[in-house]
């Protein structure tokens, strides 16, 4: 499974200690400072590399919900767990924990559409009935699905056509028992490339679909009680 690094991560940092010497902080206890910390530091590094190509929309999204502190250690334990159970369900997919979350990518061998359609196909079918299991079983988290397209045709039809087969993956999803709530999807069309479009390789590679998968409001809340924050 694969790991990311965030560059320039230490400057975030001084930033957000600055942060909690405001008058808003200085009469809260060391945990409390730790979790503001936290959460503004994520929230910074979301902002700066949100439309960074390597980590995407979905790796941004995932940085900028940190948590934090003691908590967000809590749940970044969770959320190594369910990636390495998602890693060996499907062994074909990129999987990353990034910040207290997990970017997962469905390149075009995971997760294929007919030509210039949003209709899963077969093999597109039995990838994500693997992974039905893994979500059922992590059922505190929210999972933002992001749907990818490569250059060729023009910038609005692939806009359309990114959102129909994200929403496309999540009714499949949902259609086998997931909660329709823990969704939201999100067409980027062109957006994000993480190849070339000037080779075939580098649009199949494009033409993907990732999930950033979150702790939702009931995992922090029992994360926050189990740290005693």
């Amino acid at each position: 499974m694969k790991k990311i690094s965030i560059l320039g991560i230490s400057s975030l940092f001084v930033l957000a200690t600055l942060f909690a010497s405001c008058s808003s902080m200085q009469n809260a206890n060391n945990t409390q400072k730790g979790a503001g910390i936290g959460a503004t530091t994520g929230a910074l590094i979301g902002a700066i590399i949100g439309n960074n190509s390597k980590i995407g929309t979905a790796g941004g999204a995932l940085i900028g919900a940190a948590v934090g502190g003691g908590t967000g250690a809590l749940i970044g334990n969770k959320m190594d767990k369910q990636a390495r159970q998602i890693d060996q369900a499907l062994p074909g997919a990129d999987v990353e924990r990034v910040g207290e979350g997990i970017r997962l990518v469905l390149n075009e061998n995971a997760v294929r559409f007919d030509t210039g359609k949003a209709t899963l196909t077969a093999n597109a079918k039995a990838n994500l009935d693997k992974l039905v299991p893994v979500f059922k079983e992590y059922a505190d988290t929210n999972i933002e699905i992001y749907g990818y397209t490569d250059s060729t045709g023009s910038p609005e039809f692939n806009l359309t056509l990114s959102q129909k087969r994200a929403e496309s993956v999540k009714n499949y999803l949902t259609s086998n028992g997931l909660v329709s709530s823990r969704f939201k999807t999100t067409g980027l069309g062109i957006a994000d490339p993480i190849a070339t479009n000037d080779t075939a390789e580098g649009r199949t590679q494009n033409r993907r679909v990732e999930f950033a998968i979150l702790a939702n409001e009931k995992m922090v809340e029992d994360a926050k009680k189990e740290a005693g924050q």
